[in-house]
């Protein structure tokens, strides 16, 4: 599902924190009453399946999705790559149903799951945006190296994808909604000014005709500042019966703010890439049941808070469908975003509680 902003859906381009006023309501919302929640300040872990939940759950503003795999590694984990599209869909499509414009989703997977089931995110209106290695390191080798038997090299990593949604908007003349950078293309020709001219409303040599309206993969999201500008000068200087442009309702054009709302948030860090190299879980970090590992997909802190950080701010909310020990979680809180998590394996559940409850806030 794409997000087709409308102008009376303006007011939903900014995260909500509150509750939404849509409840669950006959059988889903008795047993959403009598679900086990535990919670600790803004973060909440549920108990049971995630599909219950999302009507109840504030729209997100990241989603951390560390669900089946396809090799049998945990309980409901099937036991290859196959039917992962049908067992996601459903979930995919309610995340789409209520993700922001700013949503980021973070897809953790083998290779081979992510790829089975990446066409079913494009199908729900996720774009891909970047596809992440974790490199576990060549310590990881010792289980995984019978390769006379395997015919291939040993394994040392996973990926993390991360994607976007697909936004389009209103557009008088066309005949469909666009997506933003034909939206783009499309307000700035109404005018009938040439595209030269994008140059001097930006106060710009070139980099409006070269970035911001550009046809080719290279295109940039102009910032807030460089959108008004725009507004600004195609509505001074443009045809009057076209008038207002970048406007979606037909009254008055879309501000900066509300703009720059369109799109997933994201801030990297210097020095970070797309390869992380980070050892897998252990010592005390690692969830253990004596002197056995609980669940063996457990992912690390560290990158789970990069994930979270570099595409939210404070206050924001998180969603963790399927939490296993819920790392996604305990990340919300030490980064002081709210977080609703689902698992609904009891003795998952009940650690995870503890883990949360125990750990630095």
């Amino acid at each position: 599902m794409v997000v087709a902003v409308e102008a009376a859906s303006l007011r939903r381009l900014r995260p909500r924190n509150s509750r939404p006023a849509w409840r669950p309501h006959g059988d889903l919302l008795e047993r959403a009453q009598q679900t086990a929640i535990f919670k600790r300040g803004n973060v909440e872990i549920w108990r049971g399946d995630a599909l219950r939940f999302y009507p109840a759950w504030t729209s997100p503003t990241v989603i951390i999705s560390d669900g089946p795999y396809g090799v049998s590694g945990f309980p409901g984990d099937p036991p290859t790559a196959e039917h992962l599209p049908e067992i996601y869909e459903p979930h995919i499509e309610a995340w789409g149903h209520a993700a922001l414009p700013s949503t980021t989703l973070w897809f953790w997977n083998t290779e081979l799951g992510w790829a089975t089931v990446h066409p079913t995110l494009v199908k729900h209106g996720w774009e891909y945006r970047s596809c992440h290695i974790w490199n576990k390191g060549s310590g990881h080798v010792a289980g995984n190296a019978n390769t006379k038997t395997l015919r291939k090299f040993p394994v040392i990593t996973e990926v993390c994808v991360q994607y976007v949604r697909m936004v389009t908007l209103p557009a008088p003349g066309a005949p469909r909604p666009l997506a933003l950078r034909e939206w783009l293309r499309h307000e700035w020709a109404r005018t009938g000014l040439p595209f030269s001219k994008t140059n001097e409303a930006c106060g710009v040599r070139n980099a409006a005709t070269r970035k911001y309206f550009t046809k080719d993969h290279l295109w940039y999201f102009p910032p807030a500042e460089a959108f008004e500008q725009l507004a600004r000068y195609a509505n001074r200087h443009g045809h009057r019966i076209g008038r207002p442009y970048f406007s979606i309702d037909g009254n008055r054009s879309v501000t900066g703010q509300e703009w720059d709302s369109l799109r997933a948030k994201f801030e990297c860090r210097f020095g970070v890439h797309n390869v992380w190299n980070e050892p897998p879980v252990r010592n005390g970090e690692r969830i253990k049941s004596g002197p056995r590992a609980v669940h063996l997909n457990q992912k690390p802190l560290s990158l789970v808070k990069l994930a979270i950080e570099v595409s939210s701010d404070p206050g924001d909310v998180v969603w963790e469908p399927f939490g296993g020990m819920c790392t996604g979680a305990l990340a919300a809180l030490q980064t002081q975003r709210s977080c609703f998590a689902a698992e609904r394996v009891p003795e998952f559940f009940d650690l995870a509680c503890d883990r949360l409850a125990t750990s630095d806030g």
